[in-house]
C-alpha cells in the first residue's frame, strides 16, 4: 500500500475515531478514562481528545506502516502530528470561537482540516530521510509526561477560558465555574 493511501485512510480513521473517543468517559467513567478522554466540553478536554485519538490511531497506522516499510520516523511522526494538530486546530478555531461561540459544524470542519494538514505533514516526515534523533530518543518520556499533565489538569484545572466548559457551566468535575 502506498504511503499516500495510508495517510488518506488515516485522515478518515482519526476523524471517525474521534467520535468514539469523545464519549468514552461518559460510557466508562473511572480515573483512567477521565485522564485520557474528555470529561467535558472545554477546549483543554478536546485537546486531550486529539492526543489520545492520535495515540490510538497510531496503533493501527503502525501495522499499516510496518507492513509497507515506512517506520523510519514513526515515533517523531506521532509526536509532531498530534502536537501540530493541536496547534493548527487552536490557531483556526479559537478566534472563531471567541467571535461566534460554538458551532458544531464549523468545529468539525476545522478539525477535519487540521487532521488533513497534519497528515500531509506526516506524509513528508515518514517519507523523509531526516533523522529526528531527539524525538526518537525521548518519545516515551514525552508521551508519559503528556499523560501526567493531562491527568493533573483534569483534576486540577486552571481557572481560565481554556478549561471552562461553557455548555455545561463547569470547570473540570465541578458543577460551576
Amino acid at each position: 500500500m502506498k504511503l499516500k493511501t495510508i495517510k488518506i485512510i488515516s485522515i478518515l480513521g482519526i476523524f471517525s475515531l474521534s467520535f468514539l473517543t469523545h464519549y468514552i468517559y461518559e460510557f466508562f467513567p473511572n480515573i483512567i478514562t477521565s485522564i485520557l478522554f474528555p470529561i467535558n466540553e472545554s477546549l483543554f478536554e478536546h485537546m486531550k481528545l486529539i492526543f489520545i485519538t492520535y495515540l490510538i490511531w497510531n496503533i493501527i497506522e503502525y501495522i499499516l506502516l510496518k507492513k509497507n516499510n515506512y517506520l523510519y520516523n514513526f515515533k517523531p511522526n506521532l509526536i509532531l502530528s498530534f502536537l501540530l494538530n493541536i496547534i493548527i486546530f487552536l490557531i483556526i478555531f479559537y478566534p472563531i470561537y471567541l467571535s461566534f461561540e460554538h458551532n458544531l459544524i464549523v468545529t468539525l470542519i476545522i478539525y477535519f482540516i487540521s487532521i488533513s494538514v497534519t497528515q500531509i505533514i506526516s506524509y513528508y516526515i515518514l517519507s523523509s530521510n531526516k533523522d529526528f534523533k531527539i524525538l526518537k530518543k525521548y518519545f516515551y518520556i514525552v508521551i508519559i509526561l503528556l499523560i501526567i499533565i493531562s491527568g493533573l489538569f483534569t483534576y486540577y484545572p486552571l481557572n481560565n477560558n481554556f478549561f471552562i466548559d461553557y455548555m455545561n457551566k463547569k470547570i473540570g468535575f465541578s458543577n460551576y465555574y
